[in-house]
């Protein structure tokens, strides 16, 4: 009963906008890592683009965001964030879910925990019906498995049933 009262009441949690600063200079030493850790590997190899080639992209892509978000903070100014405590409960679910989903994947394959994944978002989060999240799980998850196993040969950890 606490639970639900505590759903109710006021925002939790109210952003000045430090928390974009926040994220733009963590994203900005994330993408100088990349490209630290890049430049070690082969930019080109004979067949074309070598192992260094897309994270040196990637890190450079990283910085480039993570400036623009940088000075859209400064020019923006301080912005008022509410986040209320139903929004709270429901990304930290949302983390969760993910945080189990691969942490099941090897025991159970990554079909049905990407499935089982989808179908807790498009229900509980989502608020969908219970046949739209089992269709749209299903949906997912084969077409997955066609495009990735089937098409494009790459093995996705399998589950002691073979998917």
């Amino acid at each position: 009963m606490w639970f639900l009262l505590w759903l109710k009441s006021s925002p939790v949690m109210v952003f000045y906008g430090k928390g974009e600063l926040l994220a733009a200079i963590v994203l900005m030493s994330f993408g100088s890592f990349v490209i630290y850790e890049a430049r070690g590997l082969p930019y080109h190899s004979e067949f074309g683009p070598g192992p260094g080639f897309f994270p040196l992209w990637i890190g450079i892509g990283i910085v480039g965001c993570s400036l623009v978000m940088l000075c859209a903070n400064f020019f923006r100014g301080g912005e008022v964030i509410e986040v209320s405590r139903v929004e709270l409960v429901r990304a930290l679910s949302a983390w969760l879910a993910f945080v189990l989903a691969i942490a099941l994947m090897p025991l159970i394959g990554f079909g049905l925990s990407f499935g089982l994944l989808t179908a807790f978002l498009v229900l509980v989060l989502d608020r969908r019906s219970p046949w739209l999240a089992i269709g749209v799980a299903l949906g997912l998850a084969l077409t997955f498995h066609l495009v990735f196993a089937v098409a494009l040969g790459v093995s996705l950890p399998a589950g002691p049933w073979g998917f």
